[in-house]
């Protein structure tokens, strides 16, 4: 397992791939590599392709006790025996979702760079708050969350804090003392050496 002062391995799924290909390549990923949560980040909005995307991927995941969420569709997490749901709009749908899941379930919240949105989400009820990208312009004007934004949320704030989106190796740097968890995803799948070599050295850079 991480270090405990080491930020922990959320890992996303690419936004769309062959589920028999994949699935091998998760399980090999998690059986080498300590993970804490994966989560289904599909572009699809077919239910079919969705439903069993859950289904195989949540067998994987906790056969190794490794946490599984889904992007938004909070409604598929408990047909589909799922831990939770990260919402991609921030403090918008916390209410709903938690209502609809109980208080066991994890309910995420990406809150781009916005410190009032954070604080909505955590104070409605999300278990932690993602902030991001923390490298290029994801957001398409240049914004990055920067070390400032997760030194400051985790000196006032409880509620744990994820990084993602733009993970590079000196963007970890900066900010790997202030977080809980950095999401990682297109950063290892699309590696030239392969995902787990690429998930290893991430995780070296963290410690």
């Amino acid at each position: 397992m991480s270090e405990p002062d080491s930020a922990q391995i959320y890992l996303t799924t690419p936004a769309s791939f062959e589920l028999s290909t994949f699935a091998t390549t998760l399980g090999e990923v998690l059986d080498t590599v300590p993970v804490v949560c994966l989560r289904i980040s599909l572009s699809t909005t077919d239910e079919r392709e969705l439903s069993q995307a859950a289904d195989r991927l949540r067998e994987i995941c906790h056969a190794r006790d490794v946490a599984i969420v889904i992007d938004d569709h909070y409604r598929m997490v408990k047909t589909h025996g799922l831990d939770g749901v990260h919402l991609t709009d921030g403090a918008r749908h916390v209410r709903d979702a938690r209502e609809e899941l109980g208080v066991d379930a994890i309910v995420g919240a990406y809150c781009e760079t916005s410190k009032h949105v954070g604080m909505t989400a955590a104070e409605i009820g999300t278990d932690y708050i993602s902030f991001g990208p923390i490298s290029g312009s994801a957001l398409g004007d240049g914004t990055v969350a920067d070390a400032e934004l997760f030194q400051w949320w985790t000196e006032m704030i409880e509620v744990p804090v994820v990084a993602e989106g733009g993970v590079t190796m000196e963007a970890i740097d900066g900010i790997k003392d202030y977080v809980d968890f950095v999401t990682v995803g297109t950063e290892i799948w699309s590696a030239d050496e392969g995902p787990i070599p690429a998930l290893q050295a991430i995780i070296a850079r963290l410690r």
